[in-house]
Formats: C-alpha cells, structure tokens, sequence
C-alpha cells in the first residue's frame, strides 16, 4: 500500500455513509463503512482493499462523472490523479461511482453515498458498520471464475476440488465476513493517515 498522501487537518468535517457492493455478485457481496468527507480517491483505494479483502495487487480506477482517477504512474493509462481529489469534492448524498480494481479480473464495486453525518466525537475513521459474505480470492477469474470456485470447493467429487482447497485456506467460507477484524486494519490506517 503505497500512497504516502495525508488527510488534511480541517475544522467542521462531515462523514460520508458509503455501501460498497461488489458488482454482479449473487448473492451480493457488499460492505457499508463510514469515512471523513475530505478523503482523497487515494486513500479510498486503501480502505476498499481493506473493506473488501484485497490484497492491492492489481491496478484499479474510480470513474466518477465520467472522469476516470488512478494513479498518475500509470503511465499506460490516462487518469486523473486521485491523490489529489477529495470525495467531498466529486460526489453528495445519493451518489454512485464505479471502483475498479483488477483490469483482468473486472471485478467492478458501485460505491453509493448512503448519508451524510457530522463527525463522532471520539470516533475513528474509517469504520466498517457491517457487511455480507467473504471477498472473492485474488486472481480467480471475475465473478464467473468465483461462480466456478465456489461449485468446485462445494463438491468433493468435482474434478478441481483438492485443488482448488489447497490454493485458498481448506476453512474457506464464502458466507463468512468480519467487519471487527476489518476495524482492526482501519485502526492501524487511520494513525498512518494521520500521521
């Protein structure tokens, strides 16, 4: 995880409700997590690796308004830098974006902002209020290869079953999520980002 942008230091902020649903998942894979509204699509990145499960091993991009942000290293890419837009700045209450993450594997996040709160007092951000079933393993296939996955880690008889339990974790559970070990991480993301 690589971006080394801060949050800014500012007086009155807001806190932005985000649901962050993996796209064409059946059933759906979500996470609902609460930010500060001057975020940066930067630091965003890392709190959907987190939310989500990722590992951060792949390009990603949000397109916004059409208006598409990356990482300005990419050089084979056009995108506007994303550490240097705020999501206060580029969407309100209501709003829908697209993350991308993995150009191979598509897997495709609507990021839709629920509410707009004020700030807890004592509160760290980000949080992850709650979510459903486990994030996809990296460099699966997309959604169909998951689809492929879940059927052959299902059923013993299926031709890439020991296979397929001995590149995940043989406890793999597809239903399982843990929003209190995400927290974790988001503790430890937070003090660097206010660091």
């Amino acid at each position: 995880m690589a971006t080394s942008n801060k949050m800014p230091k500012r007086g009155a902020q807001e806190v932005y409700q985000l649901k962050i649903t993996l796209k064409q998942s059946k059933p759906p894979i979500w996470r609902r997590v609460q930010v500060r509204s001057e975020i940066t699509l930067a630091q965003l990145h890392l709190v959907i690796q987190i939310a989500m499960g990722w590992t951060d091993s792949h390009l990603h991009q949000f397109i916004v308004n059409g208006r598409v942000f990356g990482r300005p290293d990419y050089e084979e890419l056009e995108l506007n830098d994303e550490k240097k837009a705020s999501l206060w700045r580029l969407v309100g209450l209501r709003d829908s974006f697209l993350y991308e993450y993995d150009f191979g594997d598509d897997w495709q996040h609507q990021v839709l902002v629920e509410k707009v709160l004020p700030v807890e007092q004592g509160a760290v951000y980000p949080r992850c209020l709650t979510g459903k079933r486990a994030c996809p393993p990296e460099d699966v296939g997309g959604v169909w290869g998951y689809g492929d996955f879940l059927m052959a880690i299902k059923d013993p008889m299926h031709p890439d079953h020991r296979e397929m339990l001995d590149w995940v974790d043989e406890n793999f559970d597809p239903a399982a999520f843990d929003p209190a070990a995400v927290n974790l991480r988001f503790q430890v993301l937070s003090r660097w980002l206010e660091s």
